[in-house]
This record gives structure tokens, sequence and C-alpha cells, in this order.
């Protein structure tokens, strides 16, 4: 083969390296197997080490690039030596060996001309960009991509604008990350690059993300995700991607469990372990395990400190400062940490800077620096991305309230509030709407302080109510029939898993196969977009609203008790009769010990133990109600508690156990319900499903009093008559075992003749009932997530508008 021809194979042979890794794995053997010239086995060597090395292993893949050079050496060509030195830099680079790495980059670029000095000023980019030195590695391909659009090498300029794209991300630079991104992918699908094509579509999900187009960014990551898998790739820089997505979506557990897989099951080179290890130790902040976040997070400061790179050691600190903070930790040393952090993260450009500044000022011990943190803080209000948008107005709350602004800072909390319902109806997913609101919570902590310190109770109702169940307020979206197939799919599963557990046979595939069935409908669920237009948001119902109602009610007067969480303490409100008083109770620690103690008492009693439930209802009244439980007058009482009370078996308190009485996430809620017209329900629906006890005898007893009514039990009771059946009704009854995933609440359950009904199932209703009497056990069970959010069986039905 001649010089020309061999240079042809070969370059073909690196193209095809980057995009279809096991085509080149299995020519590059053939070619060794045959004994070729130097040159073309320099080009053999050289892409298997660029696939071992994409594939995290780096000794093989650096293995492979020294025999490529020695190859190269031996060929005497001189562009040959230098394009193999580049590589063999790069991923030295790579594999932690950052000073020998750039040693041998370096030497590439000054042996190097033309259109193979650009080549060579790409890939020390690249190196540059993994080290933090991104003004340096932007010089680079600034000079690179004139040299490819000079000579029209467009496979070359493709390369250079990914990885420019993600050096603007980085630098928050989105527009231009945007631009450059798509420009990548459009060259690689013309070009059949098609791993580079999928990476490009990553960097765009990345993008997608940092601008707060949460389903967008779903959507895309999921697509790369499928075709990574279809080249039998992962890159570590996908998986942390993936976590960070994860992460602002509120799925913490889902980020961290991700995260911790890759670290146990792929090879990985040093610089991605250090990545890993780094969103990792985020992951198990969000979920608040301090220990493996501190764990983790001081392995990963060793790497990057060990590869020269201080950018990521700079995230690294910051995250072990916020560890510092939430384990309480203060003094002038931590806020000259902090500070530190937090100026170099200012001048490199990162987003995270917002968060640092913010977290400079809690940890200041002076007045004036405290403000100075602040105020440059909240500069990032005007960010695109919603939650950083947020921590700037969070952060301008925080300064005016050192300077004794009162209208001040609830203004402000009021407007990071606002940008995170923006950002909430972009959303369609139910389950990510209610985690998304964690992102609220300490605007949201910080105005209920503010208002208890500085207001009366009603200023205290209106702002407990600002941020809770705002999630139940919107309708969900209607999935496509894509979804509605996958939900058949899972009750065929659950079905299949039911008869094995009933035979004996082992459930362990089949239940396998229904969690990924399971994943892939909540996947679907979470890339949906919210309404587009968005729908108008039917406006709160206010502190008056509330009190016409309570004096409107249909028995007369009620009374509204809604307790409120201020630093640790449980505040009762009560609103009767035009009036809003407030009562301080106690630690809201002693309120959870005593609701936890009563649940266990009353399964326990339910077993048949003797237990004494007069003490435990006393105990429960003196820790939720305390002083306010003398203010409630006569008549009914809805209550509404925090999330994390919900849960309460609110009938044992003394002074709620002989009254009309409901319980409601929210005074809004509450109100809205009372406020939904009837008109266009018709219809009473009885539905009795399999294996109950009773044989579903209050269904016949129901029957026989309505004999007009939708009858469906036995084998009549599926899942599509049911909905069909649901869907319109003025009032449904439905006696079913019920059951609650506690791991995943929308796929909560009623048992039917056919599978679970699920939360899923019901969303997919045009017209829910109007009123739903559900005669299931745990079918009331709701989980708190968020900030003040409910996830179940009841909650989606009340965001439905039931």
């Amino acid at each position: 083969m001649g010089p020309t021809a061999a240079a042809q194979v070969g370059e073909a042979l690196l193209a095809l390296a980057l995009s279809r890794p096991d085509d080149a794995l299995r020519r590059s053997s053939h070619l060794i197997a045959g004994s070729p010239d130097t040159g073309t086995a320099s080009y053999a060597h050289q892409a298997a080490g660029i696939v071992h090395r994409d594939r995290g292993d780096t000794d093989t893949a650096l293995s492979e690039l020294r025999v490529a050079l020695s190859y190269a050496v031996k060929s005497r060509d001189d562009a040959r030596i230098t394009d193999v030195r580049a590589t063999l830099g790069a991923t030295l680079v790579a594999s932690g060996r950052s000073v020998a790495g750039l040693t041998q980059l370096d030497l590439a670029e000054q042996q190097a001309a033309g259109l193979l000095r650009a080549r060579v000023l790409l890939r020390r980019a690249h190196s540059r960009f993994s080290l933090g030195w991104h003004v340096e590695a932007l010089d680079d391909l600034q000079d690179a991509v004139v040299t490819f659009r000079k000579h029209g090498d467009e496979l070359w300029e493709a390369r250079t604008l990914a990885n420019r794209a993600r050096i603007h991300q980085a630098r928050g630079s989105l527009m231009r990350a945007q631009q450059d991104a798509a420009a990548a992918q459009q060259l690689f699908a013309r070009l059949d690059q098609h791993l580079e094509q999928i990476d490009a579509l990553h960097t765009l999900g990345a993008i997608s993300f940092l601008r707060g187009d949460l389903p967008l960014a779903l959507t895309q990551f999921d697509e790369a995700a499928k075709g990574f898998a279809g080249t039998g790739v992962s890159p570590a820089n996908f998986v942390h991607d993936r976590c960070q997505l994860l992460l602002m979506a509120g799925l913490n557990d889902d980020a961290l469990e991700v995260a911790e897989d890759c670290l146990r099951d792929q090879p990985l080179v040093a610089v991605e372990r250090a990545h890993l290890l780094l969103i990792c130790a985020t992951a198990a902040f969000a979920v608040g395990d301090l220990d493996l976040t501190t764990r983790r997070a001081r392995t990963a400061r060793t790497a990057f400190t060990r590869q020269h790179r201080p950018w990521w050691r700079l995230l690294s600190d910051l995250l072990l400062v916020q560890v510092a903070c939430a384990a309480g930790g203060r003094g002038a040393r931590l806020s000259q940490l902090s500070s530190r952090v937090a100026a170099e993260l200012v001048e490199s450009g990162a987003d995270e800077a917002a968060l640092a500044l913010l977290l400079a000022g809690d940890l200041a011990t002076d007045h004036q620096d405290a403000q100075a943190h602040y105020l440059a803080a909240a500069r990032y209000r005007r960010h695109p991305s919603a939650v950083l948008a947020a921590t700037g107005w969070l952060a301008l709350a925080r300064l005016r309230s050192l300077t004794g602004s009162s209208r001040g800072v609830l203004s402000a909390v009021e407007r990071g509030l606002a940008a995170l319902d923006e950002h909430r109806a972009r959303l369609g997913s139910t389950e990510l709407r209610a985690l998304s609101t964690q992102h609220g919570s300490e605007l949201a902590d910080l105005a209920v302080r503010h208002a208890a310190a500085t207001g009366g109770p009603r200023r205290l109702l209106a702002w407990s109510e600002r941020w809770r169940a705002t999630a139940l307020a919107q309708a969900p979206v209607r999935p496509g029939d894509d979804e509605v197939d996958g939900l058949d799919a899972v009750r065929a599963a659950q079905r299949s898993l039911d008869e094995a557990l009933r035979d004996g046979d082992d459930p362990t595939e089949i239940a396998r196969e229904r969690r990924e069935l399971e994943r892939r409908v909540r996947a679907q669920r979470h890339s949906l977009a919210g309404r587009r237009p968005p729908t108008p948001p039917t406006p709160r119902p206010g502190v008056p609203e509330v009190l016409d109602a309570l004096r409107d009610g249909p028995d007369g007067c009620t009374t509204l008790v809604e307790l409120v969480v201020v630093d640790g303490t449980v505040r009762a409100l009560v609103a009767r009769a035009g009036r809003v008083r407030g009562f301080v109770v106690g630690p809201v620690a002693e309120a959870t010990d005593a609701v936890r103690a009563a649940r266990f008492v009353l399964r326990q009693s339910a077993r048949g133990r003797p237990s004494d439930l007069v003490g435990l209802g006393a105990r429960l009244e003196r820790t939720l109600l305390g002083p306010a439980a003398d203010a409630l007058g006569e008549g009914p009482v809805v209550v509404s508690p925090p999330a994390h009370l919900h849960a309460t078996p609110w009938g044992l308190l003394p002074s709620l156990a002989r009254r009309p009485l409901s319980v409601a996430p929210s005074a809004a809620t509450w109100v809205r319900a009372g406020q939904r017209d009837p008109a266009g329900h018709t219809g009473l629906v009885l539905v009795g499903g399999p294996g109950l006890p009773s044989d579903g005898a209050e269904i016949d007893v129901l029957a026989a009093e309505n004999p007009g009514a939708t009858l469906l039990r036995g084998a009549d009771a599926t899942v599509d008559a049911t909905l069909a059946a649901l869907d319109g009704a003025l009032l449904a009854h439905v006696a079913a075992h019920g059951h609650f995933r506690s791991d995943s609440p929308m796929f909560s359950s009623l048992s039917l003749a056919d599978g679970p009904l699920t939360v899923h199932h019901l969303e997919l209703l045009h017209r829910p009932p109007h009123r739903f009497i559900l005669s299931a056990c745990d079918s009331g069970v709701m989980v708190p997530v968020g900030a003040d959010e409910l996830l179940g069986l009841s909650a989606a039905l009340l965001s439905l508008g039931t």
C-alpha cells in the first residue's frame, strides 16, 4: 500500500474510532494482523488507543499509543509522529498525568504547522478545558477553527465547535454554546459521525438544562442515552451531566444511584473518576448524607489537586463549605475560605459563583462583607435558569433583611418564588412539579420567619400559603399514546409478577422487567413540557377569600387550623368568623415524634394489642394544637398541616373527635375544592375490585339503592372500563385494595380485575369525577416531597380537580 493510500485508510480509521468504535477495533485488529507497513501500523494502534481511552481503559490505551508512536518514529513521518504524540498527550492528561500530557501536547504543537497544528491545538484545548484553563483553551480553539475553515476541513471544524460549546457552557455563555453545539451536531450528522453527533446532542441537552428548559433537556438526554447505548459507550461526562440534570429536577436519590453505579461498574480514567466523585458528593449532599458527601468531596479534591485542576478543586471546596455550613460550622476561618472560593468562581465565570457568594454572605463575620457578598450574588437574579435566578433573589432578600427593609425582603422573596412558578409551569410532570418546589424552600422559610417576626397572624397565614401545595393547583398535562402503551405493558408485567408469586415461581426477572417498564413511563412523563402557551395560573385565594369561604360554608361557620413551622417551632393559625389568631405550640420535633408514635400504636392496635388511645390523642393535641385547641369554637374544622405532618391520625385529637373534620394540603386547596362547579358531570359510578374480604358488599348495597348507577364488578372492573366510567362522573365510589408505593408514589394504585390502576392512569382522564370516594386501604396515603408538597392517589385527584 502506497503512502497516500495508507494515509487515506488511516485517516478513515481514526474517524471511525470516534464514530463507530466497535468497527474501528475490528478493522485495527485486522490491519495489525496483516503485518502492515509502519505508517499503517501507527494508525491502527492509534485508533485502538482512542477507543480504549474513550471506554475508560487508559492503561490499554496508553500501551497502544506508545506502540503507535514507536511505529510513527520508524516510519520517519514527522506528521505521523506529531499526531500520535498529541493523542498520547491528551490521553495522559485524561489519566491524571497532567504535566506529562501537557508536555507532549506542547511539543507536538511546536513541531506542527497548518492543518496538523490546528488538530494539535484542538486536543490541547480539550485537555486545558478538563484542567479548568478555560481562557487558554478558547485561545487554542479560535486559532484552530480559523485554520479548519480556511482548508475546508468540516469534520475537524465540527470537533472544534463541539469543544468550544462546552467551554462557553461552563463559562455561562449559553447563547454562544447553543450556536456552536447546534452547528457541530449538523456537521457531524452530514458527515455520518454517529458517536460525535450523539455527544453534541448531549451538549445541547446540558445547555437546555442550564437555560431552565427541563423537559427539553430530559428529552435530549434520553435520546443521547439511547444513542450511546447503541455504541457501547457511556462517557463519564454524560453521566456527570445527567446527574446534574436529575438534581435540578429534584430527583436526588436517582442522581446518587446513577453516580454510585457508574463509579462501581464502569472503567474510568482518573479525570473521569474525579468528576464522578464530585457529582456523587453533590447528590449525597442533596439527600442529606453529610458523611458520604464529605468522603467523596475530599477524595475528589485530592484527585483534582494531583491532576493540577484548580477550577474543579474549587467546586470541591465549595461543596465542603456547604457541608460545614449545614453542620452548623461558623467562624473566621470558614468565612475566609468561603470568600476565597466565591471570588475565584466569580473570576472563572462559573454559574456556581451565585451559590458560593450566597454562602459567603451567610458565613461572613463582618456586616459589610456580608452585604458585599449578597449584593454580588443578587446580580444573578436575571439569569435564564430559574434556580439560579431564585438564588439571586434570595441573596437580595437577605441583603434587605440586613439593612432592615421589611417590605423589600418580602418583595424579593415574591420575585424569587414567581421565577420558580414560571419554571414549574414549564413542566408537564406532576412529580417534577412537586419536586421542583424544593428550590424555593429557603425563600419560603425566610418569608415565613420574617412574617412571624414583623407582622400579625394574617401576614403569617398569607406567606404560609404562598409555597404550600402549589403543585396541586396546576392540572397535569395529559400524556400521549406512547405512554398509554407503556402503562399497559406495566400492567401486564404486574399480572405476571402476581401469578409468579402465587405459583411459587422465582419473580426476580419479572420484577426487573416491571422496574424497567416503570422507568420508561417515568422518563416519558418527566420529558413532558407544560402547556404551550402556558395556561394563565388560577389566582391563589388570599386570606380574605379564605375567611369568606369559612364564613359561608354549608355547615355554618367553619374553623381553619393551619399549622406553620417557624425556626423549628410549630405555630397554629386559627381562622374563624373573619379573624385570624396565632398560637405558639411547641417544638416540631416533639410533634413529629408524637405522630410517629401514634401511627405505630394504631398499627399495633389493629392487630389486637391493647393500647391507650385516649392518652395518645391527648399527646397529639398537646404537641400539634396546644393552646389553639381552646379557640376552635363549634362546628366543622379544616386542618391544613405541613406536608410531613399530613399523615397524623387527626380523629384521635379530643377537640377534633366529635365534629365534621377535613384535612387539606393547604387552605387554598380547600377553598378551590368548594368553588368547583359540578356542571357537566353526571351519574354515579360504583366499582368493586377483586380479593376484598367483604367481597365488596358495600357496592351491592349502593347498587340496590341506586339502580341507575354504572356498576363494575368482578371481571367487568377492568382498568380501561373503570377509566371510561369515571370520566365525567358526578360521584364515583371505588372499593378496592389500595397500594401505596413509597419508592415511586406515581405508581401507587388501586387493584382492579386486570391489574393496577395507577396515578398515571388517573392523569389520562379528560374530566375526572367531581367527587370520589376511595374505600380502599392506603388510598389516602401521601408522601411529602419538595418544599411542602404531597404525592399519591389522593394528591393526584386533587390536582385533577376532583
